[in-house]
This record gives C-alpha cells, structure tokens and sequence, in this order.
C-alpha cells in the first residue's frame, strides 16, 4: 500500500462483507437473502394491513404496538438488506461517508425502537394480567398512543450523541471496513487514532439500553407468570401463557444475538457478522411467523383482511 495513502482523508467505504464467498457462494446468499427479505416485508406488512383494516384490533392497545412494532421490522431490514445485496452482486463498490453513517443511524435507532416496544410489550401485558380492572384506563388507546410516540422517540434520540463522537474522527485508511453493514466495531478500527472515550461512550450507551430493558422486560413477564400460575386451570390460563410465549421467544431471538455484539463494539470477525445477520434478517423474518402462529385474534384477522372473510 502507498505510505500516502494511510494518511488521505477517507471520503468512501468498502463494505468487505463475506470476501471468501466464491461466485456462487454470493449467488446463492444472495438469492436467500431476497427471499427472505420478501417473506419479512410480506409477513409484516400483513400485520400491519390487518391492524390497519380491522376496527377491532384497532382498539386494542396489543395491537396498536404489535402494529407498530411490524412497521418498525420493515424498515429495520429495508436500512441492511438491500444495501447487502447490492454488495453480493457488486461487490469492492464503495459506499459514500455519508450513505455509511446514514444507515449507521437508522440501523442502530431501529434496533433501539425495537428494545423500547419490546419492553412497551411487556409492560402491556403485565398491566392486563396483573391490573385487569385498572387496564382499559391504564393502557387505553390514548395512552397506548403517547407509549408508542415515546418508544419511536427515545429510540432515534438514544444513539444520537454516540453516532454524532463517531462521524466526527478521523478516518485516514485503508478504507475497507470488516463487515456487511456500516458498524461502528469496524468504524472505530479505521479511525486513524484510538478513540477510547467514544469506544466507551458508545458501550456504555448500548449496555444501558440492553440492560435496563432486558431486565424491565423480564421482571415483567416474571410478575405475568406468577399471576398466570394462580390462576384456575382453563382457557384463561391458556390464552395468557399463549401470549406471554410469542412474547418472550421474539425478545429470546432478539436480545440474545445483540447483547453478543454491542456490549462490546470493537469486537469483530466472521462470528460477529453471523451474528448481526441473525438479528439483521432472520429474527424480522420470524416475528411475524412467531405472533401469527401463536396469536388467534391476529390469526382470525389476517384471514378476515386478506382473504376478505369478514
């Protein structure tokens, strides 16, 4: 490499993504990626649809979120996939600074919204099984409105000072960065200087997140089973641990391939972009499965939406 070149200011990126795929190797990733990229929009978007078009989920405050929550996939994939297809297909084409830090943003304020409606879930169905009598005022379709206006919020405002600390250092080459997505592990190996207080800023904010809403999350859901367990064996017992089930498998999926990679962000390698492929397209993919397997309010109104049995 040109001795200059480490020190030119860095104005592009190259996305590595897998180098070791051979032609068909990125053929046929590709290929999975597009159809799983289609299962998530079409999957999510139903919900979505069926929330929209159905008056009766409409007033329910599970819905309203379990709505939200699908739009919020669509774009969480929409900001990753295309951008990595195009990559498979082209790959050594550079992605501008800005197009990086852009999906750098929307990527990690996504997946935060996406922490915040999980924990909105789960305090939803603590205040329903726990607090019946009080739910309709507690949780009513005003209240669950200003819930979901505050998760959209606080999760693009959460990243907003790590992610500012990142795009202000000093990118100075090589260009190339070790992964399929803008991340900021690989951003922080190509500055051209350590940067252990942004390092540490950006970890602290991510443990933050996770941990504070994972525990709210199983804190609730342990308060839900204790209720449920007290109750008398029957179809309200069944209902309420069927709920609670599609709950806690989406936050399983979701919360233990992140806390793998961004409680420590300088880490990376081929493990770590398996990883972040996971949660990037495989758990959008499944949410939808999850909740309409599992769910037969939301089952009874895709039928009754889509294949227009009302």
């Amino acid at each position: 490499m040109n001795p200059a070149n480490s020190t030119s200011p860095v104005t592009k990126f190259i996305l590595l993504g897998f180098p070791s795929l051979s032609r068909l190797g990125r053929d046929l990733t590709c290929t999975l990626l597009s159809c799983t990229y289609a299962g998530t929009l079409a999957g999510n978007l139903s919900i979505v649809w069926a929330v929209l078009w159905d008056p009766r989920l409409q007033r329910l405050p599970m819905y309203i979120l379990l709505g939200n929550f699908a739009w919020l996939e669509v774009g969480y994939v929409t900001t990753t996939v295309p951008r990595m297809l195009f990559d498979l297909m082209n790959p050594g084409v550079p992605i501008s600074f800005l197009d990086c830090f852009v999906q750098f943003y929307f990527f990690f304020s996504m997946g935060t919204t996406e922490c915040f409606f999980l924990a909105a879930m789960a305090l939803d169905r603590y205040l329903a099984i726990c607090h019946p009598l009080r739910y309709p005022v507690l949780m009513s379709p005003q209240s669950s409105w200003v819930l979901v206006a505050s998760c959209w919020l606080l999760g693009f405002l959460w990243f907003m000072v790590a992610i500012v600390l990142i795009s202000q250092l000093s990118f100075c080459g090589p260009n190339t960065l070790d992964h399929f997505i803008c991340d900021p592990g690989p951003l922080l190996a190509a500055s051209c200087t350590p940067a252990p207080w942004t390092q540490q800023t950006f970890s602290t904010t991510s443990s933050l997140l996770l941990f504070t809403t994972v525990l709210f999350i199983l804190a609730s859901y342990g308060l839900v089973i204790r209720a449920v367990l007290r109750l008398p064996a029957g179809s309200g017992r069944q209902k309420a641990f069927s709920t609670c089930t599609s709950h806690l498998a989406v936050v399983g999926l979701f919360y233990g391939s992140v806390m793998v990679s961004y409680v420590n962000p300088a880490a990376s390698g081929s493990s770590g972009k398996v990883v972040t492929l996971f949660y990037t397209v495989g758990t959008p993919f499944l949410n939808p499965l999850i909740y309409s397997l599992r769910n037969k309010e939301m089952k009874d109104a895709l039928r009754r939406t889509l294949l227009g049995g009302w």
